[in-house]
């Protein structure tokens, strides 16, 4: 391995390892203070939204380690890295939580969704029948399993990475100096 590419690599590691304690914290912060926030949508998107910017912060660090040039692969390497870590953390916390530390507190959010989805679909006029169907399917399913939460850090994973390559597009620069 080339010393760029070990540079890339520890700098990435490093930011995904901060984005991992800052999901942890705010994990750790919303099970002391109110559990329920577990469940509001929007936090779901800060989270996501948190995690991709310091995907792009760390690719933006590495090119500047770099010295401006970058290519595709370093640029990839940089942004799937820090997520990657940084979701691990978080789900390895998660799975703690949920499945170890507080297994009610499982039960109770499970509980929580399938009440939010019965709103959420009588607000926008579903049909009975439809709704029924839908919390028939949730009232057997925990989200909050080690499987489920593995599953979904492999999901994420993936989302993460069609990022990671258009990140890595708009970050990638040939070296001007370089003989083809």
């Amino acid at each position: 391995m080339d010393e760029s590419q070990k540079l890339v690599r520890k700098s990435s590691i490093n930011y995904g390892l901060i984005t991992g304690g800052v999901l942890a914290l705010t994990t750790t912060l919303m099970y002391v203070l109110n559990t329920e926030l577990f469940t509001v949508w929007w936090i779901g998107i800060l989270t996501i939204l948190f995690v991709i910017i310091m995907g792009i912060i760390a690719t933006a660090k590495s090119k500047s380690l770099l010295g401006g040039i970058m290519t595709f692969r370093q640029a990839f390497s940089a942004y799937f890295i820090t997520v990657a870590v940084a979701l691990f953390i978080s789900t390895a916390l998660g799975i703690l939580l949920f499945t170890i530390i507080d297994p009610e507190l499982a039960d109770f959010l499970n509980e929580k969704i399938i009440e939010i989805t019965r709103d959420f679909m009588e607000r926008f006029g579903a049909p009975e029948s439809e709704i029924d169907k839908a919390l028939a399917e949730l009232e057997g399913k925990n989200n909050f399993s080690a499987g489920n939460q593995l599953w979904s850090y492999i999901k994420g994973l993936i989302f993460q990475a069609v990022l990671g390559l258009l990140v890595a597009l708009i970050f990638k620069k040939k070296d001007p100096n370089a003989i083809n």
